[in-house]
């Protein structure tokens, strides 16, 4: 579904991306770890059109979207869940969900955004008990549920988690986890997954890649990388002896 193929990325002279090449298929959930400053959200970023690569090609369903500006990709079916969720504050919990559907309208398909709403409240309940509150007056869980329910809304055939754990106590991070994996397994979705708790994320992945300052240092399945002696020693273990991730 995804590929990318040597991508460098600059800001600046500051190399952050240095010939990365992934790719994604499709049903899957692919893991993206390491530490911070590793360009993790650069990549995601550059995907999404948010950033324009300096080299390399993004294959999206077999066509070339390098050029592409972000609304013109969101259209094409990606859409990205931003790193500490950056839901509009003031605005009501069901208006953000109507904004993730914006392009929708243009397209003549505003008649089933209304069921589409609904749908993301029977997936979290706790959305639609408070759909019409400003989404400022959420906690930090129930507005990652918002931040992935309205990206949701633009009908996406691969969604870009970035960070979904941050900043949530350990409980609620895996609430979220629960309902990425549920995406895959119940709704086949397709997902690549921006994280630094690497246990998590290598739980409910199919497979994963780790960039280290901006390179992809190892890949493979995620029972390989969980079994990896140096994956174990830099991410594995922090992860285990950390008490808010």
């Amino acid at each position: 579904m995804l590929v990318l193929k040597n991508i460098d990325v600059f800001y600046g002279k500051v190399h952050a991306v240095k010939k990365v090449s992934l790719h994604v298929d499709q049903g899957e959930i692919v893991a993206l770890i390491g530490g911070n400053g590793a360009g993790k959200t650069t990549l995601l970023s550059t995907i999404s059109g948010l950033i324009r690569a300096g080299r390399g090609q993004i294959v999206f369903e077999g066509r070339e979207i390098n050029r592409q500006k972000p609304d013109k990709i969101v259209k094409s079916g990606i859409s990205q869940v931003p790193e500490r969720r950056l839901v509009f504050k003031p605005l009501s919990v069901e208006d953000n969900l109507l904004l993730g559907s914006y392009h929708r309208y243009s397209l003549g398909r505003s008649a089933s955004i209304g069921r589409d709403v609904e749908e993301i409240f029977a997936m979290f309940p706790v959305l639609g008990e408070r759909r019409n509150q400003p989404a400022g007056t959420l906690s930090g869980g129930e507005q990652q549920m918002l931040s992935i329910g309205r990206a949701l809304m633009a009908k996406p055939r691969l969604l870009l988690l970035d960070e979904p754990g941050m900043g949530l106590a350990p409980a609620i991070s895996q609430m979220i986890f629960r309902h990425v994996s549920k995406l895959r397994d119940e709704l086949g979705a397709t997902v690549l997954l921006v994280e630094q708790n690497a246990r998590s994320a290598l739980k409910i992945s199919d497979r994963g890649y780790v960039l280290e300052t901006g390179r992809v240092i190892v890949q493979g399945t995620s029972k390989e990388l969980m079994q990896n002696n140096d994956v174990q020693r830099a991410y594995l273990g922090r992860d285990a002896g950390e008490s808010g991730r």
